[in-house]
């Protein structure tokens, strides 16, 4: 793969998507003017900013969320993180990451994103940067055995409406509400 074809994706996968708001169209025009002046901007080595992919991982039930204890950022987030060149799709990006970091093999990734998010950051480059976070929502099977991985301080399941203390609550939140919205099929 090559990093055309994951901007063709992120591309094409965001200007199939509809917005659920004002706010999110105004990201998703964003974005799509970004990609059309950044042909390697789903790249962390793009510095002035890249797109990122996130999942939000919930149980069947959609009553517990995964989050991880980011080391870099100190806070709990969803489980996410840089698109590399082998990605094919901003989905594929999103559900490597996911299962990298939880060690869940069989996530069930809805290929529809659920929300977008920007923010500022200095991330591994070790240089101010922004992220434009393509999210989506994961599904774990039933009773799936979680692994922390070596990128996280921490690796837990949480109630939604009972998130830790030092959580990014108004994110989590927010793509709870949109989850919970979507009706996803998942069959073990």
């Amino acid at each position: 793969m090559t990093a055309e074809t994951l901007h063709r994706s992120a591309v094409g996968t965001l200007e199939n998507w509809t917005a659920p708001d004002t706010h999110h169209e105004s990201l998703r025009q964003t974005m799509l003017a970004f990609l059309g002046a950044a042909p390697r901007g789903c790249l962390r080595e793009h510095a002035p900013g890249h797109v990122t992919a996130s999942s939000l991982v919930l149980d069947e039930g959609r009553c517990h969320v995964l989050l991880t204890l980011h080391p870099r950022v100190g806070r709990w987030i969803q489980l996410g993180g840089h698109c590399e060149e082998d990605d094919e799709t901003v989905q594929e990006a999103a559900h490597r990451e996911a299962t990298e970091e939880s060690g869940i093999p069989d996530l069930v990734l809805d290929p529809e994103p659920l929300s977008l998010h920007t923010h500022a950051i200095t991330c591994s480059l070790g240089l101010p940067t922004r992220h434009l976070d393509v999210q989506f929502l994961a599904i774990a099977r039933p009773n799936a055995h979680i692994v922390r991985s070596v990128e996280s301080t921490d690796l837990r399941w949480f109630p939604v409406d009972d998130l830790p203390p030092g959580a990014e609550t108004e994110t989590i939140d927010r793509l709870v509400e949109l989850a919970r919205a979507r009706a996803m099929d998942v069959r073990p």
